[in-house]
């Protein structure tokens, strides 16, 4: 029986969900799609890019039978438009899944990063693209790692990255995984690994945590989104599967411009929790908050993407100097 159960959780009165939402969904797709979320969005050439986690099956059946990355622009970071095709899937009889895209703008170079899941183990990989028709894979992890997002620049000469290893080989006694920080010279040979923030001290959470969208470059420090998990044994069925005890909310952390092995501030309130009825009801696995990508605009304003109950993708915005008072309260 677990002791610690969270109770009612409500997103940040900052925050603010789109009136469009969901932005993106199956049915604007042009090919074989059910559900579309955990996207990666960026800025590059002047437009707003979209690659978004594309599973394909059966929504009347419930099956999933594979999955691949698509493709959308967009004029105004709110109306998307699907490219007629996916933009990056595996035929490698070895890979099963690929998964949750992170985009990062790196030297006018757009990286992506993202997740095989195979035989052999959960990897993380980096990619690297200049049109997104063509992308080079510069960088795969050792089993298991499950999330990988890079910073949008190097740091004391070195690029950074905050990983969210997935060690199954644990999975026989805990469920409880955290956010690691990397570093490398070349963004093809990481190492220096160190642990940056504990599951135990978020307290909205009572699993796991893991990188939300790569961290936003502020005056104060760099502005990091993750992804919390709590669950509940007295959940059941909730979703497509028999028992779905999961609930994913978003939090926020402030980490050192310099030294962003260094946690300045966090907050120990959710930064969006599900509430919608397109987030708790009629998904895939429902009460699940998932920010995969974010945008600083000029005004000040951020754009934070985020998949609902593993079915939809969906925004929400928040004015920066708002996000950092959280950070410091």
């Amino acid at each position: 029986m677990l002791d610690n159960v969270i109770g009612q959780l409500k997103s940040s009165p900052v925050i603010r969900k789109h009136p469009a939402n969901p932005i993106l969904k199956a049915s604007d797709i042009p090919y074989s799609s059910t559900l579309v979320y955990n996207a990666g969005v960026t800025k590059f050439n002047g437009r707003y890019v979209m690659v978004f986690r594309n599973d394909f099956g059966s929504a009347e059946e419930q099956r999933i039978e594979g999955t691949n990355f698509g493709l959308a622009f967009s004029d105004d970071g709110i109306t998307w438009h699907a490219e007629p095709k996916p933009c990056f899937e595996f035929s490698d009889e070895d890979i099963l899944w690929v998964n949750d895209p992170r985009m990062t703008v790196i030297n006018n170079r757009c990286f992506m990063t993202f997740v095989l899941i195979g035989r052999h183990g959960i990897r993380g990989g980096i990619a690297v693209t200049n049109d997104f028709e063509k992308f080079e894979i510069i960088h795969t992890t050792l089993p298991d790692n499950r999330n990988l997002v890079l910073f949008p620049e190097k740091i004391n000469s070195l690029f950074i990255r905050l990983d969210r290893p997935f060690a199954n080989y644990l999975r026989s006694t805990q469920d409880s995984f955290d956010i690691w920080l990397s570093e490398s010279p070349d963004l093809k040979y990481w190492g220096n690994s160190s642990l940056l923030l504990k599951a135990g001290e978020v307290r909205f959470c009572n699993n796991r945590i893991g990188p939300g969208p790569p961290p936003l470059k502020t005056e104060k420090g760099w502005l990091t989104i993750f992804h919390s998990v709590d669950i509940n044994p007295q959940r059941s069925k909730n979703g497509w599967e028999e028992k779905w005890d999961k609930r994913y909310t978003a939090g926020i952390m402030l980490l050192d411009l310099e030294n962003p092995k260094k946690v300045i501030g966090i907050s120990q309130e959710p930064l969006i929790a599900p509430e919608a009825d397109y987030e708790v009801d009629g998904g895939y696995r429902n009460n699940v908050i998932f920010p995969c990508g974010n945008i600083l605009e000029n005004n000040g304003e951020v754009k934070i993407y985020y998949g609902a109950a593993d079915t939809v993708e969906c925004l929400a915005t928040a004015d920066v100097q708002d996000l950092l008072k959280l950070c410091s309260s």
